[in-house]
């Protein structure tokens, strides 16, 4: 083993690859840029070097500076987590010409597996099944949109550099394709220093099934069983789980022989994993699967195939790395079941929009708790409360992840988990990924990977019952912190001469206004009325540090949240939300109309293209500016009808949050 190392990554992998480093005794190296300088990584590791300004291609792309830092530092190995240059094949050939292990797969086999038109190429030729499509070396528009006809509608363009579903665009028909493509080239290009991409059929009801897989410097090859990737937005992955539900030990055997067929074929080493495109139509079938990528490094969802076989994928990289030999196939033993989320900041309400910002509150504590059932909860994070989620990098800030002897019982936990979550002001994806834990297609397993998309209002917003429990427990939980005033003249209790005590509390909620009346009759039942509607409350407050606990019934049905004062105010934390209990203001309404006129940036970001053109009519929904933050690409559209009356978005530059782009006014009449 090595005695210090340098992780060449940031975030929670950065945390996680330490933490199993300082449990082997070694000493750990970070590399940080000027957005991370206060990172929980930072303030982890041994000791941490500065390699540049925020934006990765000033810091953690710069290779020489990172192996500078190791070299400075007296670390004897490098580890590059994921993304950034863990797929470098140049990267990883400097490290070892600076006398530096390298703990990942041979640069070879990064070369013949980073670019997917070659692995796919590599593959038919050792006879494992591939996707039908176009993975030649011309790259003009007309050759591409031929080969697009040719293969039929609808089909996926995919960068051949990299993953993570960047550079990947689904086309439905001829007339997308230009516009599609485009994006497309241009997300690959700033992602991965390449804009060159494949063309493949698009599978109408795809799963996505992977296989881990690892291989020694003795000739030894072993998987780690399967993981099923299918729940996915914007087709990044935001659920795992192993095994595969629905997996047959014929398919297994099938898919794992293909995987190591895959390994062997360009003399794999250390950590891998094969990623299959699975035909989800009906049951899953030996001859129902295809190679899709293999992804030369460990995985973002690599703690479930930890949680299922008892093996720390870390450790066992770095006993390959330093020359050890793997265990044998027959030792590894699946046990349970195990289902990981990906906690991001984000709003999916919003398509996704990214958030960043100071944490001021992150309590995840129920994740340090036990469940029952046998179940065991887990959480690999890349902030602390007080840490700041910068906008630059990816919007992954956490992996929650539980294990159980049933699948059901590591949804159950996982899902509870979610729900206590208590994050502000960040906002973030846990009550989506609570409420798809739930679903009844994810339940069944048999969700495909459109299941987010096809079912985002419903999984991303409140329902009309869950936003009136939302407001009669922030009534209920104000009432009872103002009821705790030392000042009598303060206290909230309702409290009327000659008649019943009533409380009326309004609420801003994402920019409607809603009144909630709590009224307590002569019976001493109390009630809440909200507009026409009215519901029995039975519901009790009980002070915390912070704020206060409401729980008990609404309508006889169970409820719970948590109603904690911050710095800008009340916050009422309900099922995986946040929401702001503020009162609504008025001021803008004397601007009338033209308050929907400002098109604004709703996050930093870089302004990638600009469609606006001032002068021309729009109508609602047409693309406005294109912008791209934490990674993504996000469009920007008007809200209305409109003329463009001015345009100040620059094609090029970075804009800060709030910033107009764009100003709309009535069309002429």
């Amino acid at each position: 083993m090595f005695s210090s190392i340098l992780i060449a990554n940031r975030g929670e992998i950065s945390r996680r690859i330490m933490r199993t480093a300082r449990r082997l005794g070694m000493r750990t190296v970070a590399v940080y840029s000027d957005a991370d300088a206060e990172a929980a990584f930072v303030r982890d590791a041994d000791e941490a070097v500065w390699i540049g300004a925020a934006a990765a291609t000033e810091s953690y792309l710069k290779g020489d500076r990172i192996i500078e830092a190791a070299l400075d530092t007296g670390a004897e190995a490098i580890h590059p987590g994921y993304g950034f240059l863990s797929e470098n094949a140049g990267f990883a050939e400097a490290v070892g010409r600076a006398g530096l292990t390298w703990i990942g797969p041979p640069p070879e086999a990064i070369r013949a597996m980073g670019l997917k038109d070659a692995a796919k190429a590599l593959m038919e030729k050792h006879n494992v099944p591939v996707t039908p499509g176009y993975h030649g070396e011309d790259q003009a528009l007309k050759t591409l949109k031929a080969a697009a006809k040719k293969i039929g509608y609808p089909v996926l363009i995919k960068a051949i550099a990299g993953g993570g579903g960047r550079g990947m665009r689904r086309v439905d028909a001829d007339k997308d394709f230009d516009d599609a493509l485009t994006s497309a080239q241009r997300e690959a290009r700033a992602s991965f220093g390449d804009d060159r991409v494949l063309v493949e059929k698009f599978i109408e009801s795809p799963r996505h099934i992977e296989v881990q897989v690892f291989g020694d410097n003795h000739g030894n090859y072993i998987h780690l069983f399967e993981r099923d990737c299918s729940l996915q937005r914007r087709r990044q992955k935001v659920i795992e789980e192993a095994p595969a539900p629905g997996m047959t030990e014929a398919v297994r055997k099938a898919m794992t022989d293909a995987a190591l067929m895959a390994a062997k074929a360009v003399g794999y080493r250390n950590a891998g994993t094969i990623e299959f495109i699975v035909d989800g139509s009906g049951a899953l079938r030996p001859d129902g699967f295809w190679f899709m990528e293999m992804n030369t490094r460990l995985q973002v969802e690599h703690p479930v195939t930890e949680m299922i076989t008892g093996l720390d994928l870390v450790e066992l990289q770095f006993h390959v790395a330093s020359g050890g030999k793997l265990p044998a196939q027959s030792e590894i033993k699946l046990k349970g079941h195990a289902v990981e989320a990906r906690l991001c900041a984000e709003d999916p309400s919003r398509g996704f929009l990214p958030s960043s910002g100071r944490l001021e509150a992150f309590d995840l504590s129920s994740f340090g708790d036990d469940p029952g059932g046998g179940a065991i909860l887990r959480l690999d994070s890349a902030v602390e409360e007080g840490d700041v989620v910068p906008a630059t990098y990816d919007s992954m800030i956490a992996k929650a992840i539980a294990h159980a002897p049933t699948r059901d019982g590591a949804m159950d936990a996982l899902g509870e988990g979610l729900r206590l979550a208590e994050i502000w002001p960040v906002t973030t994806n846990a009550a989506m990924l609570a409420n798809l834990l739930d679903h009844p297609e994810a339940r069944e397993g048999i969700a495909t990977t459109n299941l987010v998309e096809a079912n985002i209002n419903e999984l991303a917003s409140p329902d009309d019952v869950e936003l009136a429990d939302a407001l009669i427990l922030g009534a209920i939980g104000l009432q009872a912190l103002h009821t705790n005033a030392a000042d009598p003249w303060d206290v909230g209790d309702g409290f009327r001469v000659n008649a019943a005590p009533q409380s009326t509390f309004i609420f801003d909620i994402n920019g409607e206004t809603h009144s909630v009346r709590l009224v307590r009759d002569d019976d001493g039942v109390e009630r809440a009325h909200i507009g026409a509607e009215t519901f029995e409350v039975d519901v009790e407050a009980a002070e915390i540090l912070g704020g206060v606990i409401v729980s008990g019934a609404v309508d006889g049905a169970d409820v719970m949240g948590v109603v904690r004062v911050l710095a800008d105010g009340p916050v009422m934390f309900m099922k995986g939300r946040a929401i702001a209990l503020r009162r609504p203001e008025y001021s803008h309404v004397l601007d009338g109309v033209a308050a929907g006129d400002d098109i604004r940036s709703p996050m930093p970001g870089k302004v990638l293209e600009v469609k606006a053109v001032a002068g021309r009519e729009v109508r609602k929904g047409e693309p406005l500016v294109v912008m791209e933050a934490m990674k993504m690409e996000h469009t920007l559209i008007a809200p209305r009808d409109g003329k463009i009356a001015e345009v100040s978005a620059v094609a090029g530059s970075q804009t800060a949050e709030g910033v107009v782009l764009v100003r709309l006014e009535p069309i002429p009449e």
